[in-house]
């Protein structure tokens, strides 16, 4: 495990200045923020092009979202993947094969620590090490200013030649702002702050939203609680995880191979989900107000069944809280002891400036691919993608065209500005073939087949002359 002390006797002299402070040059080398799956994968491929990389991790160990361990690890006991593993795995490591085809979350984080000891990453990780700034230098480089997790000890600032952000957008939580919330007596959570079981046993639970998460924690409701509500704003299309003996994933993305038209594809869904779950309308659920594709798919097998078995009770959007109960939008109130917010996250670049990244004033960047900023060539950000698939091999072969893109700037700069023109022009260009809904729930969501489409054209574009 590297540590900061470590650090320091790698680097050169602080022969820089900046407002007062030193400034330890770095060199050609590139830096990594977060050793999750993105920021591991960046690590490994900046490596296979001939970077050096410095990664600053804020936890104790790799894994980002998927270690449990971790303040702001989402996952709960209960947690496996939704995309199966073939469409999971990194395309140059595969995942045992004598594992399930949707792994636990422990297994997830065994994966993960298996890759880096393979492509020997922890060398080149600091860990309790958080990120405090980062900022603009000269000739497009970029003075990180680091600290021990927590805020304990000085602050160091290092200049690098290149930044990749690979933070997750999975551990901010978005809130909403209910009326009369402040009076509520009950206990109300986010879904973050969900870690198993025990916090529904024997209660009356109210569960907000009918995303992947607030289905899985509804169905344990339903198991464990005294009562269980679950509040959703709209009709969802809730897909199984097997269809036709194989996981559905794997079912879709063979049907999506062969360039079927987009109309084809969600008249071949429906007709899947008519013989595998049926009309919801009849088990009290709304009518989705929209076709599939158009929103993140909801894979579960089991809301379906404990609404059937009477231990969930679909219930509309929330409209106030009051000082013991919750009124919903169509007039009926409920009395939850506990109400859990399975509201989602927002993203967060703490570290950097809004307009470094072409935030808007609603929070969204600006990125073409999800990955590269107009105004900065020299910064990337990793696994900003909601895909309707795994993350793994999409992050990788995106961290490929980061790591191509860094060295073509210096092998063939006049190819490289004409991809800095297609940055500029289609920065913020949504990659879904789908009229996806307007939230921040999908401001990244991706249809995989056309992201890797697009990627592997840009990846063509950036090969690296020998």
């Amino acid at each position: 495990m590297s540590t900061f002390s470590d650090q320091e006797s790698h680097e050169s002299s602080a022969t820089l200045w900046r407002d007062g402070r030193p400034v330890y040059d770095r060199g050609g080398t590139v830096c990594v923020i977060g050793a999750g799956a993105s920021g591991l994968t960046a690590i490994k491929n900046l490596k296979e092009y001939g970077f050096g990389a410095d990664c600053y991790e804020r936890e104790t160990g790799v894994g980002g979202a998927w270690n449990w361990r971790h303040d702001r690890s989402p996952v709960y006991a209960s947690t496996h993947l939704i995309s199966s593993k073939p469409l999971t795995e990194y395309p140059d490591f595969p995942m045992p094969d004598n594992w399930p085809d949707y792994p636990h979350h422990s297994q997830l984080l065994s994966y993960l620590e298996q890759y880096a000891d393979h492509f020997d990453l922890r060398p080149h990780i600091w860990f309790g090490t958080e990120v405090v700034r980062v900022e603009p230098a000269d000739g497009d480089r970029w003075d990180v200013t680091t600290r021990s997790t927590g805020g304990y000890g000085a602050e160091r600032t290092s200049r690098y030649a290149a930044v990749v952000v690979a933070n997750g957008h999975n551990w901010s939580p978005k809130l909403p702002a209910y009326e009369g919330l402040d009076e509520f007596r009950g206990q109300v959570i986010h879904a973050s702050a969900y870690k198993d079981a025990t916090q529904l046993r024997g209660k009356r639970v109210l569960v907000v939203g009918a995303g992947n998460t607030g289905c899985d924690i509804a169905v344990e409701a339903g198991q464990q609680a005294a009562r269980c509500w679950h509040s959703t704003r709209r009709g969802y299309w809730y897909a199984p995880k097997y269809a036709f003996g194989r996981p559905a994933d794997q079912v879709g993305d063979a049907a999506g191979a062969y360039r079927l038209p987009l109309r084809v594809r969600q008249w071949m869904f429906h007709q899947m989900l008519k013989l595998t779950v049926g009309d919801l309308t009849r088990f009290g659920l709304p009518r989705p107000d929209h076709k599939v594709f158009e929103t993140h798919p909801i894979v579960n097998s089991h809301l379906v069944h404990s609404i059937g078995h009477g231990s969930i009770t679909p219930v509309p959007d929330v409209a106030r809280f009051r000082r013991n109960s919750v009124t919903l939008v169509d007039g009926q109130e409920v009395e939850p002891d506990l109400v859990v917010l399975a509201t989602g996250y927002l993203p967060r670049f703490e570290f950097l400036a809004p307009e470094v990244l072409g935030i808007d004033t609603s929070g969204r960047p600006a990125l073409y691919l999800n990955a590269f900023p107009r105004r900065h060539p020299t910064l990337a950000v990793a696994g900003l993608l909601q895909p309707d698939s795994g993350l793994f091999p999409i992050v990788h072969w995106q961290t490929v065209a980061i790591a191509r893109w860094l060295r073509l700037r210096e092998n063939a700069p006049d190819r490289a500005r004409a991809f800095t023109a297609r940055v500029d022009a289609e920065a913020g260009t949504r990659w879904h073939s789908a009229k996806v809904k307007e939230s921040t729930r999908h401001w990244f969501e991706i249809g995989h087949i056309d992201y890797l489409r697009a990627l592997q054209r840009t990846l063509d574009e950036l090969e690296v002359p020998a």
